[in-house]
This record gives structure tokens, C-alpha cells and sequence, in this order.
């Protein structure tokens, strides 16, 4: 039987509803999306996309490093965008932290996200 774990980082914004920020189990762990907030603060990043998507990153690494794990064992991604015009801008910034042999990934143009924020990302990653 598989046991299934709740992953809790309290250098990542805690859970805005009843979800966890990620479940590991079978050697996986699935993170929920993760928005620009400020740990520290409950707020949106101040700017655009560009920092927005840093700032998401820097949240992902912290739930990643709870469960045991990092971005290099991210096999998929999911991101999702409040325009598809910020394509370029979050790709560039998204394309620094996977410089080799990124993930599996869709990208995706969604009508509105929590806080009004311009992305938000979801991963897969492998627990060694």
C-alpha cells in the first residue's frame, strides 16, 4: 500500500482554499499551482509577468525542497496565463531555471486567476 504525504513549505504562501501545496506518493510529488505571492507579505509581487514568474518559481522551489526534491527532477509543468501576449516574457524567465533538458509542458490562456495575478504554474516531479 502507498502512502500518501501532505507537503507544506512555510516558504511558500500557504493554501488559499481546501487543497494542499503538494501530495507525494510513489516516489512523485504533485504540486498544486503556485501564484506570485509573497510569502511574507499574502501579496501579489509588485510588476508584470517577468517578476510574477520569478517569483512563482521561487515559490515552486520551496514546495519542491519540502518534499525532497528539486527541478531537475520536474517532469511536467502546467502554466497558465491571463494573457497569452506574456508568452515570451514568462518563457524567457521559465527557460532560466530549466536550461537543459526541460519538462513536458503545456501553456495555456485562462479567463481570470486567483488575485487577478498575470501566471500561475503546476508541476510533476520525481522524489529521488
Amino acid at each position: 500500500m502507498s502512502t500518501r504525504t501532505v507537503v507544506h513549505s512555510d516558504a511558500a504562501p500557504k493554501a488559499i482554499g481546501p487543497y494542499s501545496q503538494a501530495i507525494k506518493i510513489n516516489g512523485m510529488v504533485f504540486l498544486s499551482g503556485q501564484t506570485p505571492i509573497d510569502p511574507a507579505t499574502g501579496d501579489l509581487v509588485a510588476g508584470g509577468v517577468t517578476e510574477q514568474t520569478q517569483q512563482v518559481f521561487k515559490n515552486l522551489i520551496s514546495v519542491l525542497t519540502a518534499a525532497g526534491t528539486d527541478l531537475k527532477h520536474v517532469v511536467r509543468s502546467g502554466v497558465f496565463l491571463k494573457n497569452m501576449n506574456d508568452f515570451a516574457a514568462m518563457n524567457a524567465v521559465y527557460a532560466t531555471f530549466f536550461p537543459e533538458n526541460p519538462p513536458a509542458r503545456s501553456t495555456v490562456e485562462v479567463a481570470r486567476l486567483p488575485k487577478d495575478c498575470l501566471v500561475e504554474i503546476e508541476m510533476i516531479a520525481l522524489v529521488p
